[in-house]
């Protein structure tokens, strides 16, 4: 996108401690988006270099980098026809030594194309560890059969305890679609009290009703509802998680 997420991160970190400092990278493939994401970038200070253009699932802007954090909002439902070939090829060549390894979804919706991307491009375990938030619609969650390429995704998912926490928002939150959808939260190198456990949080009824819809946005999360949402996450309660077996 714009690269609002990189523009609230680093004003947040920013707020938190003002000595640190967060080095932005991105890649999008709109021409509008990419132009208006390096100009943001170039005005707080940030290297234009770090932010590509292309696609990120056929041409990987930063092919041997791993970062501490990663966080994308990918188009939900979107089919990866175009890309099919490459995806398949490196899927097929590399395997695991690839961001595809653990299995292909259906060609009509690449949002776990776009999570395994992320995935690896988390900074190993050994060398501090990465987090991500991706939100995604629930397609990922719940489509394909055991043994079909989502299925093997999730299941590798959470047999590598990458799976944190998964938080169900209102509906009709976003601009552009009215469905459910879930933010994702995974880490490669937990803590002990959450290694084995995924967290999940209902926030379906936390919004306030806009006076004034924007498109197919007729809700908003308010900072206090937002708040209670991170409290539920930072408290970690038992009611709250299941244990992988």
């Amino acid at each position: 996108g714009t690269g609002g997420m990189l523009s609230v991160a680093g004003e947040y970190l920013t707020e938190h401690n003002p000595d640190a400092r967060l080095t932005m990278y991105g890649q999008e493939l709109n021409d509008e988006s990419y132009a208006i994401c390096k100009a943001d970038m170039l005005i707080k200070g940030q290297d234009p270099k770090n932010i590509v253009r292309g696609n990120t699932l056929s041409a990987d802007g930063f092919p041997n980098e791993t970062f501490d954090y990663g966080a994308a909002n990918p188009p939900f439902g979107v089919d990866w026809k175009k890309v099919l070939d490459f995806v398949k090829g490196e899927h097929e060549r590399r395997g695991f030594a690839g961001r595809f390894g653990p299995g292909l979804p259906r060609v009509s919706d690449g949002s776990l194309l776009f999570l395994m991307h992320l995935i690896s491009k988390m900074r190993p375990a050994a060398e501090g560890g990465g987090r991500i938030g991706i939100v995604l619609n629930g397609s990922p969650l719940f489509t394909g059969d055991a043994g079909s390429g989502e299925s093997e995704i999730r299941r590798w998912i959470l047999e590598n305890d990458l799976l944190d926490a998964i938080i169900a928002l209102p509906n009709d939150l976003f601009y552009n679609t009215g469905i459910a959808t879930y933010i994702w939260i995974l880490d490669n190198d937990k803590p002990k009290g959450r290694k084995g456990k995924v967290q999940l949080i209902d926030a379906t009824r936390m919004y306030a009703k806009m006076k004034k819809s924007l498109g197919n946005k007729r809700v908003l999360m308010t900072d206090e509802q937002i708040g209670e949402v991170v409290k539920a996450y930072s408290s970690f309660a038992k009611e709250s998680t299941f244990e992988l077996e």
